[in-house]
């Protein structure tokens, strides 16, 4: 990644003042078509209360939030590892709510955050991740160069933001 871009993950004792510009991430991806469980129009309030339960989890060790950030501290992008699974299953995660700004894509700063994800679920002690994105997409590409192998499709699995069907394709990444 260039200098200019950082990912790091954000602690317990900081991730609620992140909110307001997670907020403004999740409401630009939306409001650009990312079907990532938000319908048009999202308002503010459904968008702070959504990373105000992020951080929540965050502050109970469920789940192990990363960003991405412009050397002047603008939040470019985001992923989610929700490390809080079922006790029959505690060597997997999910992967969540990848998000880059319209202003940042076509930088490599979701690879980066894909790739950083990866390394804080080993750290975890997670070896099986999975996830699952909009068929058609292009994060399905973008997920399959960093490894991912793809699992199948469930065709009207969700709505886009708009308010039509999509389909879902599902993917799983054991780590090494």
């Amino acid at each position: 990644m260039n200098n200019e871009i950082t990912v790091r993950r954000l602690g317990a004792n900081e991730v609620t003042r992140y909110i307001e510009a997670l907020a403004d991430v999740l409401i630009d991806c939306v409001e650009g078509g990312a079907s990532v469980s938000f319908m048009l129009p999202i308002s503010r309030a459904t968008a702070v209360e959504f990373w105000t339960r992020v951080a929540n989890g965050v502050v109970r060790n469920e789940r192990i939030l990363l960003v991405a950030e412009s050397a002047d501290g603008h939040v470019l992008g985001t992923v989610q590892v929700v490390i809080d699974q079922p006790e029959n299953q505690p060597h997997r995660a999910d992967i969540a709510k990848m998000l880059v700004a319209r202003r940042a894509r076509r930088r490599g700063i979701a690879q980066h955050l894909m790739s950083a994800a990866d390394d804080a679920a080993r750290a975890a002690g997670k070896s099986v991740l999975v996830l699952d994105t909009v068929t058609g997409g292009d994060a399905e590409r973008l997920y399959q160069r960093a490894g991912w192998q793809r699992v199948g499709v469930v065709p009207n699995y969700a709505l886009m933001p708009d308010g039509t069907l999509c389909g879902t394709t599902f993917f799983h990444k054991q780590l090494a």
